[in-house]
This record gives structure tokens, sequence and C-alpha cells, in this order.
């Protein structure tokens, strides 16, 4: 059978080591490769061109390093602080292409074409050493494709019934025939109030959910962080692996997630409000999305059944939208959260978002809205971070205590040894979702015990 160059897992140690190897060795040939036999001025040439060499190496790191503490730290342009493993990749990277640069000039065909090959193995290697950091794609086939589930109709489906409880696991029997697995499809929520252009959204439906007379289930709104897509709370988070784990050990039950585009592109941040110039993002989630699910799903009503989860600029809508509608969101898992939405700078923020109004800005940060809303009856959220993440620990113990003063239950996961990244994710969702669907209504005998197996 032949393998799937797309389903090549390119973080695997396989994959890994013998890019890393071949990069050192083109690297090294480039470096001091064969010379020429000579004396005297000749081989005092062909030193000090290794010398120059050596030295491209080290200038290369160096604007590799200079360009991420540039753009990364100061400039904040991808709102994230880069570890220290990342860093090195873009110093190597930037150290492999300065030195390919500097032989092109030295001459040699032969070393030329060398150093080409070295600064491509370079960059490659230094690429997957990100991707592995970030926890981002584990094949070529994630990597490259942004749209992954095919569309489909939701069978056995039909709209939610009010006052419709969560089916009580104790009396549920999983027919003959049930699917062993979710389901993910790709669905069109339209629109219809907001106007909003959002791009197509993804569902899953457990096992229970695809049977010709399902039971009611309660519902989990997933929110990807920015930028991204619907699919990446299912492709790079793996949701849907770690409830289809739960799913198997409970008769095929577990809560239908739905991912809805709150973005609109990949690089936009309507940062989940109503804005003029970003479009109406909050009257998409919350109201589009929430009618198109009770129009669609057969799931359970109240907020007791109903959870909002997400990462990064998705977690922070999430605080945003269960801090606001208490009476729609009884749980809530928040991985990475800011404090306030943000779109750049302060001042750029609430120009965009909030009209130029400051004070319609104060009043939408969570804190806010926590303060506005309390006391909080029955509900949770759960946070998370990444052990190495130094800027959403604070926001995230911000938030939690001030979710706990306006009367919200908390629970705290933190990933140990990762930062602002996908390993940060999966880490959370399989330790936070136990208590996350116990709260949901769904059994769970230890809601401290993560799910089986690891996401890493």
């Amino acid at each position: 059978m032949l393998l799937d160059p797309l389903q090549i897992p390119i973080v695997a140690p396989a994959v890994l080591v013998p890019v890393d190897v071949v990069a050192a060795v083109l690297v090294l040939w480039t470096l001091l490769g064969p010379r020429r036999r000579g004396h005297g001025a000749s081989w005092s040439r062909g030193r000090t061109a290794v010398l120059v060499r050596v030295a491209a190496l080290a200038v290369g790191a160096a604007i590799g390093l200079l360009a991420v503490w540039w753009f990364g730290d100061v400039q904040d342009l991808f709102g994230v602080a880069f570890t220290a493993v990342t860093r090195m990749w873009v110093a190597v990277a930037a150290a492999g292409v300065v030195l390919f640069l500097v032989v092109l000039v030295q001459g040699g065909w032969g070393r030329r074409v060398v150093a080409l090959a070295a600064g491509a193995a370079v960059v490659l290697a230094a690429g997957l050493g990100i991707n592995v950091d970030f926890g981002a794609y584990r094949t070529i086939d994630q990597a490259i494709t942004p749209d992954p589930y095919p569309s489909g109709t939701l069978d056995h489906q039909h709209a939610a019934r009010p006052g419709a409880h969560v089916v009580d696991a104790a009396e549920w029997h999983a027919p003959q025939g049930m699917p062993r697995h979710g389901r993910t499809l790709a669905v069109r929520i339209p629109g219809t109030v907001s106007h909003f252009h959002a791009r197509p959204g993804v569902v899953w439906l457990p096992p229970a959910a695809q049977v010709a007379d399902p039971p009611t289930l309660p519902v989990l709104i997933a929110l990807s962080g920015q930028p991204g897509q619907p699919s990446d709370m299912f492709e790079t988070g793996r949701i849907g692996v770690f409830l289809d784990r739960y799913a198997a050990a409970h008769h095929g039950l577990a809560p239908i997630v739905v991912s809805p585009d709150q973005l609109g592109a990949p690089g936009r941040n309507p940062m989940c409000v109503d804005s003029r110039r970003l479009g109406r993002s909050a009257t998409y989630v919350m109201t589009d999305t929430v009618h198109w699910v009770e129009q669609h799903l057969d799931v359970a009503s109240g907020a007791s059944a109903w959870g909002i989860a997400g990462f990064s600029q998705g977690a922070t809508c999430s605080m945003q939208f269960s801090s606001a509608h208490p009476e729609v969101f009884g749980t809530t898992l928040a991985i990475s959260s800011e404090l306030a939405p943000s779109n750049g700078s302060l001042q750029h923020t609430i120009a965009v978002g909030f009209g130029g109004s400051r004070r319609a800005y104060e009043r939408a940060v969570p804190e806010a809205l926590l303060a506005a809303h309390k006391p909080y009856r029955d509900h949770l959220t759960v946070f998370g971070y990444g052990q190495d993440d130094a800027p959403y620990r604070q926001s995230t113990l911000a938030l939690r205590a001030a979710s706990e003063r306006a009367g919200v239950s908390t629970d705290l996961i933190v990933s140990p040894g990762s930062a602002h990244d996908w390993n940060t994710v999966e880490y959370v969702l399989e330790h936070g979702l136990p208590a996350v669907l116990a709260h949901l209504g769904l059994p769970v005998d230890d809601t401290r015990t993560p799910l089986t197996g690891t996401g890493r």
C-alpha cells in the first residue's frame, strides 16, 4: 500500500531527525567542503573565505534574533511572546540564508549549488522545528488544506424542543449499528440578522447524535484563535479526538460541537463585537449561530446545557459572550484569554471596534461584564494557559479572580512546558474537558481525571 505523502507525520522524529542531519551536513560542506590544495597566498585566501562564511552564520543568526525581538517583542505583530525554541529556529533559518548569500558572492558553482541546498534544508528544518514548538500541524495535508471537512447534511437531527433536558445517561441505551466515531462536517451558518460575511462553520456530531432517534444532548460552541479558521479546534486542537474517546466510554454520548466563524477571514479580528468598520461579529455568534443551532440540532434548552470554548482570541470572545449572556452559556472553557478585546494598539482597538468611544470599550471588557451581571449562579469557567506564557498567565489569573468575585465557579489548568501554542490547547482540552462535560450534564466519574490517552 502506497503512503500518501500528504499524510506524512511532520512532527515525528523519523522526519525531523533526517532533515536536521541533512541540513547540518550540507552547512558543514558549504563551510569547509573540498578546497584546492595550495600554499602561501592560496591557502590564506581559502582560510579567509572560510572565516567569512563562519562570520556570515553568526551575522545571520544575530539578524534573526533581532528580527524576532523587533517584530515580536517591540511591535507585537503576532500577539504572542515567542519561546526560546522558536527564537533559536528563526536564528538558524536566517543564518542559513545569509550563508547562501555570502557563498553566492564568493563564487564557485559547485559550492553555490550546495549552499542553495543547505539554505533550503536549514529553512525547512527551522520551519518544522517551529511547527513542533507551536503544535500547529501534524501532517502536510493539515498545513496546506484550508477547509478540510466536506459539506454534509445533518441526518436525523431536528429543531431543539423548548424545555428539553439533556438525556439521562442511565436511561440511554446505544442502539445496534450506532457509528463508532463522531462525524465532522462543514456547514453554512448564514448571517441572517448580522449580515456578517462568515466562512463555513464546522459541526461535530457524536455517535449518539447520528442514530435514527438521537437523544437530546448539550452543545459546545468552539471558537478558533486569530489568525485562524473554524476547523482549527478540530484539526489542530483535536477536540473531536478527545470527545471520541469520551463517547467510546459513555455509549456514544458527548456534546454536539459547533464551531462558527467569528473572524470572517484568517487575518481579520472583529473582536467579537458589533462595529461599523469590522462588522457585527457579536450578533453573528449570539443571534445567528445560536438560532441556527436551535433550528437544526436536537440540543437541550437552558444555560446549563450550553457551553462555549475558545483559544486566544476565541477565548477572549468566549469570556465576553459568557460574561454578557449568562442566560445562554453556563459553562466556559477559556484557553489563553486576553484581558480585553484587542486589535492592535488600544487607540486603534477603540477606534475600529467601538466607534472611538473609550467608555464603550471599557464596558465591553470581560471584567466589567462580570461585575455588571453578577451574581452568577451555577456557572463554571475552566481557565487554561501555558506554563511558559507569562503575559497570558497574568491575564488568566486576573480573569479568574474577577470571575470568582462575580460568583462563578472556576478551575485552572496549566500546561507544563508550553506557551501560547496548540500544545497548550491540547493539554487544557484533555485535562479541562471532563469538568466541562460534567457541568453540561453528562456523566464523568472523576472531573479531575483527564480523558483517556494523551493529546501530544
